[in-house]
């Protein structure tokens, strides 16, 4: 589907658990996405969580499709990878590679099977550190990774012809994405580790 414009619509999605550590690590990114940049009208910025299936409508609508989420890969902790169209496992037969994958898979494979699959995939993963503290912040090598994966979103959306601007102003708090004490100012900065 395309907006009046005739350009690509495209999603930018944030998924994982912020109250598991690392696991946090896509809604964060989109998060700060969504502070510092400003988009148009036919790009949706959507802090996914850990909402499985009710993200299919979502896909649905989208010709282009980018995806934060913290992933095991098993490489060192904090390092980015950057998975493209076919690399992206749509089905759950596929190695899962994060502990929420599965559910994201379904997802994937539910859009696939209705024909409505973004037709252009890319998840930006974090290899976590730390999946066991249970409502801690970030570990310092995966938060210091959401400025480079930031600008990874912002190269493919600049190659989607659907450049991400600067903000000019800061973002009122009334425009968060996530709200109610449970942004990153005000859940996670509130006990980082030494």
């Amino acid at each position: 589907m395309r907006n009046p414009e005739n350009k690509k619509r495209v999603l930018v999605l944030g998924i994982g658990n912020i109250l598991w550590a690392d696991e946090g690590f896509g809604v964060r990114a989109v998060e700060e996405f969504h502070r510092r940049y400003a988009i148009d009208d036919n790009v949706t910025v959507l802090d996914g969580g850990t909402q499985g299936l009710y993200l299919v409508s979502f896909l649905e609508q989208a010709d282009c499709l980018i995806v934060f989420d913290a992933i095991d890969y098993g490489l060192l902790p904090g390092q980015l990878r950057l998975m493209r169209d076919d690399e992206v496992p749509k089905f759950t037969a596929a190695k899962k590679v994060s502990l929420h994958q599965t559910g994201f898979q379904d997802v994937l494979s539910a859009a696939d099977l209705l024909g409505r699959c973004p037709r252009e995939l890319a998840l930006i993963g974090c290899q976590p550190l730390d999946l066991e503290h249970w409502g801690g912040p970030l570990s310092a090598p995966v938060r210091f990774q959401i400025a480079p994966a930031i600008e990874l979103a912002c190269k493919l959306l600049a190659q989607w012809d659907s450049p991400a601007k600067p903000r000019t102003a800061p973002l009122p708090a009334s425009e968060r994405l996530l709200a109610n004490n449970i942004d990153h100012a005000n859940y996670e900065m509130r006990a980082q580790p030494v």
